[in-house]
């Protein structure tokens, strides 16, 4: 399947401070809160500051977001969205991701973490939500998405699919956030969903 690129800005602003203590962040944080342009990651006293240029990064996020939202719902998969609300281990690390997902019940901490990268920095951000013990982060760079899930020995290994998702093909969810149109996208995505799961259906019957 052939999968077409998504233009993407070339630069993001970021600004990367290293040394910077706990409380600092923080202080920081308290200056920024009514400054929804701006995201901020602090892992061990690096603390980055981001802020997207251009409208790509939130289409992908959103886009991404409602394709996945689809395809559980015609599944039947229960799931709740946290979307990009910040996880922190106090004194260590603080990240936000760009959407988050509980998936069968609702959780205090979420199964699925989604970044959308567009400028890489510093900060490992898989490292950012291990301490949470997050069993999966998503990420969207360069027209790709890798998924890496936590294994017993608290490391993030990277995988296929989802272990949540074990059916999604990653490959058909970025033929679709390609798309121009994102509603059409989403229409014809959640067709398809349909029309796959009514043909296994079928496979299953005619096996009895």
């Amino acid at each position: 399947m052939s999968i077409p690129l998504i233009d993407q800005p070339t630069e993001e602003k970021l600004v990367t401070l290293k040394d910077v203590s706990w409380e600092q962040f923080k202080g920081i944080e308290a200056q920024l809160k009514d400054n929804r342009n701006v995201r901020l990651s602090y892992l061990s006293g690096i603390l980055e500051i981001m802020s997207p240029i251009g409208d790509k990064h939130e289409k992908v996020k959103t886009t991404l977001g409602y394709l996945l939202e689809a395809y559980m719902r015609v599944l039947g998969i229960r799931f709740y969205g946290r979307g990009g609300f910040t996880l922190e281990e106090p004194g260590y690390a603080s990240g936000t991701p760009d959407e988050s997902y509980c998936i069968g019940s609702d959780k205090e901490t979420p199964d699925i973490v989604i970044e959308i990268i567009v400028t890489s920095g510093t900060i490992n951000r898989k490292e950012l939500y291990k301490p949470k013990k997050v069993p999966e982060v998503w990420f969207w760079k360069s027209n790709q998405i890798k998924i890496f899930r936590l294994t017993e020995g608290g490391e993030y290994e990277e995988v296929n699919r989802s272990g949540f998702l074990p059916d999604l093909d990653p490959a058909l969810l970025l033929r679709y956030i390609a798309m121009p149109d994102q509603y059409d996208a989403v229409v014809e995505f959640e067709q398809a969903i349909r029309k796959r799961a009514g043909g296994d259906k079928g496979d299953k019957g005619d096996n009895k």
